[in-house]
């Protein structure tokens, strides 16, 4: 039975494309859903034709977010990597005080916020508005959970900053030096958000950090894309610096250049070396593995 009104901004897909798969769940189980775009194009037509009410708008402008919350009982509060994410998020939270009947927001944080601190200086402007944010959701009072993910299976580091050297040559060059990562596949992430949203009361205050099945180094990692492509891949430990000259030519604006670059180091200082069980514990299923992630996706490595 229907609760009410869900909007889901970012919901015409970004890296992993989580809101997405969150609108064609809840859409999927008879629920309104209201998806938040940033622009008019395909993708908003796609969700309009699934059943959703889709609104264009900017998460930056207080009369766009005000209409498009406007009557909405839950939200899922994600947005792409963007110089103005802690601006949104402040809207966001100002204009849920003024709901009446808001049960929850689940915001899309991300896990290294649980290492950070006020004076921490290692990670990324990006990390920082995360922490940053989600102490401003915390502070606004509202009824919240935070999920914090572990870096994508579908991030530029294990996909088009990947691909060219596993299609010249079979070697997975990144510069992990001897850390181990647990990427997690979108879809769990998109698992848990809906579980999440569909039964807000289980969970309020909850701090969900989520990751993949297992650490793995990059001969691990290596292993995984060996097996799901069919074909010898080698793990190559790249000095950090060499990497960046490759990074700098990738066509990527430069705040989302420098949170990638700070996500590489802080996988070779062994900040993504971690586990959790969270997925399972919340949405009954193992979390995907890497080597499922490129089998259904090979066209990207071939």
């Amino acid at each position: 039975m229907s609760t009410g009104t869900y909007l889901i901004t970012g919901a015409a897909g970004g890296v992993g494309s989580v809101s997405t798969r969150v609108v064609r769940q809840l859409l999927g189980r008879g629920e309104k859903v209201r998806a938040l775009v940033h622009r008019q194009d395909s993708r908003a037509d796609a969700l309009r034709e699934s059943g959703a009410e889709v609104i264009v708008g900017d998460l930056t402008n207080p009369v766009d977010v005000g209409s498009a919350m406007f009557g909405i009982s839950r939200m899922f509060f994600n947005m792409s990597v963007s110089a103005e994410y802690l601006e949104a998020a402040a809207l966001v939270c100002l204009a849920a005080k003024e709901l009446d009947g808001l049960e929850v927001l689940v915001n899309m944080s991300q896990m290294t916020v649980s290492q950070m601190s006020t004076t921490s200086v290692e990670e990324s402007r990006q990390q920082r508005l995360h922490w940053l944010a989600e102490h401003v959701v915390d502070w606004s009072g509202i009824p919240a959970v935070h999920v914090r993910p572990t870096v994508f299976m579908d991030n530029p580091l294990f996909t088009v900053l990947a691909a060219r050297s596993i299609r010249q040559d079979g070697r997975l060059a990144l510069p992990f030096g001897a850390g181990r990562t647990s990427p997690i596949d979108a879809g769990d992430v998109a698992d848990v958000v809906t579980a999440v949203l569909t039964a807000p009361t289980d969970h309020l205050g909850a701090v969900y950090e989520l990751t993949g099945p297992a650490a793995l180094d990059i001969d691990g990692l290596a292993e995984q894309y060996a097996s799901a492509l069919n074909r010898p891949v080698t793990g190559v430990r790249l000095p950090y610096d060499q990497w960046l000259d490759d990074l700098s030519r990738a066509a990527l604006d430069p705040h989302t250049q420098d949170h990638i670059a700070t996500m590489a180091r802080l996988h070779r200082d062994g900040r993504y070396d971690r586990m959790t069980h969270t997925v399972e514990d919340i949405t009954g299923h193992s979390p995907k593995t890497v080597e499922q992630y490129i089998a259904r996706n090979r066209d990207l490595f071939e």
